[in-house]
C-alpha cells in the first residue's frame, strides 16, 4: 500500500454483561489525504483500564487520547522512535496521575496500537489487549500476551493454551504502574488487498475463538461485524468490558471500478506515468524554459507574438519555481522521518495462526445458539421482529443447499445478530434470564 487509500474501520466498547462501569477506550485517526498518509499513516488505538472503575477509566482514556497525538509529535524521529515514545510518553503522564492522587495510585492499562503506513502495518503493544491480522483464511495474532501465563509459556516453551486458566488474568506489564515501561514493537508487516486487523481488549478474547473471530471479520462489513462479535461476547456472559476495533485494507475492485468509470484519457495516463517518473514542478519549469526561448528566437526573427510567449514563459518558470521549493521541502520531511532502525530488516512476529475458514460446521454452531436465543425470545416476550429473522434464516439454509459456505455463514451471523441486539435492548444487570453460550472445548480455534 505504497499510495493513499482511505481505509474502512469501526470501533465499538461495550460495559458487557456484568460490570457497571467501562474500562475500555480506543481511538481511530486515519489520515485524511496523501501527505498525511505518507508523514504519519493510520493510527488505531485500543486501552483497558485497571484499577477500579474510575481509575481504569480514566488510564485507558488518557492512553487512548495520548498515544495518537504523541506518536504524530514525534513522527519526524522515525518510526520506531515515534511509537516507543508515544508509549512512553503516555506511561509518565499516567504514573503522574497516580502519584499526585492517592486515590489513584496503581492505576494503569493496558494499550495496543494499529500504525498503516506505506511500507506497512506496525503494532505497538503493553499489555494484553490484543492485535490480529485476518488474512485468506488465516488469523495471526500479532502481539504477545504480557500476562504470567504467557510469560510462564515462554519460559517453558509450550502453549499458553496447554497451561488453561494459570494466573490467566495476572497481567505483568502495563502502562502506569511504573515510571518505566518497555514497548514490543513489531513491523512493518507488508500488506496485500483485502488485508483486515482486529484490535480488541480481553473482554472479547476471553469469550470467543480467535477462529470466530477471523470468520466473522472475513464475512462482514467491518461495522457489523463489530456489533455481532460485541453481541456473541454478551451472549456468553459479557465478563468484562468488550472494546473491538476492524481496520479493513481496499480490496482493489473499487478502485478498478471508479477508474473505468471515468475513462481517463491517454493523456491523462501518460501524464501520470510520467509524473511518477519526474516531478511535476520539472516538467512545468522545463516547458517554461522551452517556451522562453522559443520567444527569444521569435523576437530575434522579429515575428510578431514573441511578448505573449514570453509571459507565458514567466508563468511557467515562476510555478515551476514555486513547485520546486515545495518538492524539496518534502523530500527533506520525509528524508528526516526515515532512520537507519526503521529500514533495517525485522523480524516479524505472528506468534499464534488459527484457521478462520468459513466453514458449514461454524455456521451450524452459531445455529445452535441462535436456537436457544430465538426461544428465549419467543418465551420471555422480547420485542424481536421474528418475520425479519425467518427471512434471514430462509437465506441461510437455502446458501446451505447450494454449499455457498460463505453466504451461508453470512446470513446465519446476521440472523442470530437480530435475536441478540433485541434481546440486549431488553436485558437488564443481573436478570433471572442470563444465557452463557461458550465454545465447546472441541471446537477448533
Amino acid at each position: 500500500m505504497s499510495a493513499f487509500e482511505p481505509v474502512r474501520f469501526a470501533a465499538l466498547t461495550d460495559v458487557g454483561v456484568k460490570r457497571s462501569h467501562n474500562q475500555d477506550a480506543c481511538a481511530a485517526q486515519p489520515a485524511v489525504d496523501a501527505a498525511g498518509f505518507a508523514a504519519q499513516g493510520h493510527v488505531f488505538v485500543v486501552a483497558d483500564g485497571m484499577g477500579g472503575h474510575a481509575v481504569g477509566e480514566k488510564a485507558s482514556a488518557k492512553a487512548a487520547r495520548d498515544i495518537p497525538f504523541l506518536y504524530l509529535k514525534h513522527a519526524r524521529d522515525g518510526i520506531i522512535a515515534a511509537i516507543r515514545h508515544a508509549f512512553q510518553e503516555a506511561n509518565a503522564g499516567i504514573f503522574a496521575i497516580g502519584q499526585q492522587n492517592p486515590e489513584f495510585r496503581g492505576l494503569g492499562t493496558t494499550s495496543t496500537a494499529l500504525f498503516i503506513r506505506p511500507e506497512g502495518a506496525w503494532v505497538g503493544h503493553v499489555g494484553d489487549s490484543r492485535a490480529y491480522r485476518i488474512r485468506k483464511g488465516l488469523t495471526e495474532q500479532l502481539t504477545f500476551d504480557h500476562s504470567w501465563v504467557w510469560e510462564i509459556a515462554r519460559r517453558k516453551g509450550v502453549d499458553p493454551d496447554e497451561l488453561g486458566d494459570f494466573k490467566k488474568n495476572v497481567i505483568i506489564r502495563s502502562l502506569g504502574p511504573d515510571p518505566e515501561v518497555e514497548v514490543d514493537i513489531e513491523g512493518p508487516y507488508p500488506l496485500e488487498p483485502g488485508d483486515a486487523f482486529l484490535l480488541c481488549s480481553d473482554g472479547l478474547t476471553g469469550v470467543v475463538t480467535p477462529q470466530e473471530i477471523g470468520a466473522v471479520v472475513t464475512a462482514l462489513p467491518p461495522d457489523d461485524a463489530a456489533r455481532f462479535l460485541v453481541q456473541i461476547a454478551n451472549l456468553r456472559g459479557g465478563p468484562d468490558n468488550i472494546t473491538v476495533l476492524i481496520v479493513q485494507m481496499p480490496d482493489g475492485r473499487q478502485k478498478g471500478k471508479a477508474t473505468t468509470a471515468v475513462g481517463r484519457s491517454a493523456f491523462a495516463r501518460l501524464w501520470s506515468g510520467w509524473n511518477k517518473r519526474v516531478p511535476w514542478s520539472f516538467s512545468v519549469l522545463g516547458m517554461g524554459v522551452s517556451l522562453a526561448l522559443f520567444s527569444l528566437s521569435l523576437q530575434i526573427g522579429g515575428v510578431p507574438g514573441a511578448t505573449i510567449f514570453f509571459v507565458l514563459a514567466a508563468i511557467l518558470i515562476l510555478t515551476g519555481l514555486a513547485g520546486l521549493t515545495v518538492h524539496v521541502q518534502k523530500e527533506e520531511t520525509s528524508g528526516a522521518i526515515v532512520t537507519v532502525a526503521d529500514t533495517a530488516p525485522r523480524a516479524l512476529n505472528v506468534y499464534k495462526k488459527h484457521d478462520c475458514q468459513l466453514t458449514r460446521e461454524l455456521a451450524d454452531r452459531f445455529a445452535q445458539i441462535e436456537a436457544s436465543l430465538l426461544a428465549g425470545n419467543r418465551s420471555h416476550g422480547i420485542p424481536t421482529d421474528f418475520e425479519a429473522h425467518a427471512k434471514l434464516v430462509a437465506t441461510a439454509d437455502c446458501a446451505a443447499e447450494k454449499n455457498d459456505h460463505t453466504a451461508t455463514f453470512r446470513a446465519r451471523c446476521y440472523s442470530l445478530l437480530l435475536l441478540a441486539e433485541a434481546f440486549h435492548k431488553s436485558r437488564q444487570k443481573q436478570e433471572s434470564f442470563r444465557p452463557s453460550w461458550t465454545p465447546s472445548p472441541s471446537s477448533p480455534s
